[in-house]
């Protein structure tokens, strides 16, 4: 098999500004489209856009989910979890990406402790046509997050159809039909889709190397139905129902860490459950009407609803032994003491509004959007969360200068966050966005600036937010892109932001604000008559009103006071083309930057400072063999800064995890494909698709750390990290077919 081998130079774009130039220039009355790049179904105007396969995303190797595993292979998204469909792009946290279905933004869990608990994404990979994905610099017509934008539209099918998968994880199954005569756009006249999944991580989870009884059982449905009542008015509905039951028993757990100079071993025993549920419902109508080439109309009416429950009382003992380097045996000092964790927290979300949106393109070349959205917000909190750590007879934080003499100051826990919130505010927001294509002499220009006003009623804030877009397509020989955007980007905060750390809700709390600048540059070739493209961007964001938080795993802990300010800044690059004939495949590198001033005390990285990390998503196939696949995800990322003690002082712990290391490898077999002819007679003849594989999930058996937990020695003083890994190697066969 011939592999085709790129050198390392070919990650770093050379700009050369002195090109010849194409002697013909185009000088014409008509109007004609200005067309940057190949155009592809699903394209967009959004010069930031980022789009990926929806069969890539589905056939990726990953076990949070197809569209957030594909997405973490690129150069700006980062991760130190796989058991997580959250990520974090250029220096900012989970909490600020956007994610949209069809235009209607979507809500993620909030009461996440640890990413096991999190259950299955809420975007399945059998319903999705189209990935869009923006890294930042994105338009007006995308709300207040601070990082990304992710925006997925689900497909409407063309005749029947049924499609499933069986694995060692759970399963899903797909169905959809339409049913009347196709219109002048080529829809029928109603479609619906139906999709139902199930995932239990029983046996992932017990690779995690401890004496623990899982039963995490997820499941949702969705559906997407469209009505085409005329071919100028339709009627769609999306709805989605989940239900995530996460229970755990842990029993003992046994880690070994420490240096070749001192090997440490800690042993814990544990008493007591963790139960745990969420259940997300949410509902859309849109109406959709086009009267006439130049203009576009929708109405939205959306609700979501979300329930979650936290329930867990663990209490643990445990026992902290060194070993001479040299024989291995333990010595006699030793450390025994336990902690008792404890919280019954519930949290209701309920949303519910309306938002309008409309388009005027006069030509081909020129867009006019503006949109409006009214949203009524109920939320209910209630918190009741403890630590209590006890170190040889001794609660901590309680100072202990000499156990053998009696200290009568007050016990105090570790932490405790108590709280009883409820409010019913109301958020409105507007955008009005022009987008513009042309000519400037030979080059190719498109501009696109906007702005966006919100308003929420519980801080009574009011927040502006202009953006812009540049890009110029030189007329050279060779075919590069050079684009500029950015503007001022905010984090209005929501339930996690306006929370602090005793538990009550701050209703002085304003939006974290990033002024961001993105140069890029986009350069397509060919080599080997393969085509390739590579994106070069360089980014900075200044950012003030900040609210400093803690990562507890995924959980963001928030202290609810802007009271920091920082600064970002990095450089991405990704190397995307067919590798193999036929299947594209990537390479993504980035290093990146991220500090914060929290009360005048100096720069500090934040919790999330990337520095550098590289990714791969490859694909190939044998040439003898066509039905035989593989598909490959690597990913290196250095440690993030997150090993302190959570609630501590970020000025006096830094303690920097290890790097993220890990391959993921997908093998399969297609015993009937798409494309070739029905040979098969009898009950095969009725199958499309039918495909066997295995999934080799951390193929190395890397031991990632995705935390530290910190354990006190008494007679020391001192704390010791330990640290808290993640998955070992797992072997996962699945069975997929379609049937059309």
């Amino acid at each position: 098999m011939k592999k085709l081998v790129l050198p390392l130079s070919l990650m770093v774009p050379v700009l050369v500004f002195s090109q010849t130039k194409k002697k013909d220039t185009m000088k014409t009355t008509d109007i004609e489209e200005v067309v940057f790049q190949k155009k592809v179904a699903g394209s967009t105007k959004d010069i930031t856009n980022v789009k990926i396969s929806a069969k890539d995303a589905k056939n990726v190797a990953s076990i949070s989910g197809g569209i957030e595993g594909i997405i973490k292979t690129l150069p700006s998204v980062n991760s130190n979890t796989e058991l997580s469909s959250q990520y974090m792009v250029r220096g900012g946290n989970y909490d600020e990406n956007l994610i949209y279905i069809n235009d209607i933004e979507i809500y993620r869990p909030f009461l996440i402790r640890n990413s096991q608990q999190e259950g299955l994404s809420m975007i399945n990979p059998d319903m999705v046509s189209t990935v869009n994905f923006s890294a930042g610099g994105f338009e007006a017509r995308y709300g207040d997050k601070m990082s990304s934008a992710l925006n997925i539209y689900y497909r409407e099918p063309q005749k029947f159809e049924l499609s499933g998968e069986g694995s060692l994880m759970g399963g899903r199954l797909t169905a959809g039909f339409a049913s009347g005569k196709k219109d002048e756009d080529g829809n029928k006249k109603f479609t619906a889709l139906f999709s139902g999944r199930y995932r239990n991580m029983n046996l992932i989870l017990n690779t995690l190397k401890e004496d623990t009884d899982f039963n995490p059982v997820y499941m949702d449905f969705q559906t997407y139905m469209n009505y085409h009542i005329t071919p100028k008015l339709s009627l769609s509905f999306i709805g989605y129902y989940s239900k995530n039951d996460y229970e755990m028993i842990p029993r003992e757990r046994s880690v070994d860490f420490g240096s070749l100079q001192r090997p440490m071993n800690l042993t814990v025993f544990y008493n007591g459950r963790e139960d745990d549920k969420y259940k997300n419902m949410m509902g859309t109508v849109s109406a959709n009407y086009k009267p006439s080439d130049k203009w576009k109309f929708t109405l939205d009416a959306f609700s979501y609803q979300n329930r979650e429950r936290e329930y867990y009382s663990i209490g643990s003992s445990y026992i902290l032994q060194t070993f001479d380097p040299v024989t291995g045996d333990p010595v006699t000092s030793y450390d025994a003491g336990g902690q008792i964790e404890h919280a019954r927290n519930d949290l209701f979300v309920r949303t519910y509004g309306t938002q309008f949106r409309a388009r005027f393109s006069p030509n081909v070349n020129t867009d006019f959007e503006v949109g409006f959205k009214y949203e009524k917000e109920n939320l209910k909190d209630l918190t009741n969360e403890w630590k209590l750590i006890d170190s040889a007879g001794y609660s901590m934080p309680r100072p202990i200068d000499d156990p053998r003499i009696g200290d009568y100051s007050d016990l105090e826990l570790a932490y405790r966050i108590a709280g009883n919130n409820h409010i019913e505010p109301t958020r409105m927001s507007a955008y009005v966005q022009y987008s513009q294509k042309f000519f400037w002499g030979a080059s190719k220009v498109f501009v696109n600036a906007g702005a966006r006003v919100s308003n929420w009623s519980f801080n009574k804030e009011t927040i502006f937010s202009p953006r812009v877009q540049f890009a110029i397509k030189p007329d050279w020989d060779s075919d590069m892109l050079f684009k500029l955007s950015g503007g001022v980007y905010y984090q209005s905060p929501f339930y996690k932001e306006i929370k602090d750390l005793d538990g009550n809700f701050n209703s002085n709390i304003k939006s974290q604000r990033s002024i961001q600048a993105i140069l890029a540059n986009d350069y397509e070739f060919y080599m080997y008559d393969r085509p390739f493209k590579l994106t070069t961007e360089a980014y900075y964001k200044k950012m003030d009103n900040l609210i400093p938080y803690y990562m507890d795993n995924v959980r963001i802990r928030y202290s609810g006071q802007n009271n920091a300010k920082g600064y970002a800044y990095g450089i991405d690059t990704r190397l995307y083309g067919e590798f193999v004939p036929g299947v594209d495949s990537w390479l993504s590198a980035s290093y990146a930057r991220v500090y914060e001033n929290i009360d005048g005390r100096g720069d500090i990285p934040r919790p999330t400072d990337q520095r550098f990390r590289f990714a791969m998503f490859y694909q190939d196939y044998m040439p003898q063999f066509p039905k035989m696949k593989v598909n490959l995800t690597l990913t290196y990322a250095m440690g993030l800064p997150t090993g302190a003690p959570v609630l501590t002082d970020p000025y006096m712990y830094q303690k920097t995890l290890p790097a993220y290391k890990r391959v993921d490898l997908g093998l399969s077999y297609a015993f009937i494909e798409p494309k070739e002819k029905k040979s098969a007679y009898g009950f095969w003849g009725n199958f499309e698709e039918l495909t066997l594989g295995v999934q080799v999930f951390n193929a190395f058996n890397i031991r990632n750390t995705v935390a530290n937990q910190w354990i006190s020695d008494s007679s020391t003083n001192m704390a010791y990290p330990v640290p808290v890994r993640l998955t070992g190697r797992f072997f996962n066969v699945k069975l997929e077919f379609r049937i059309k």
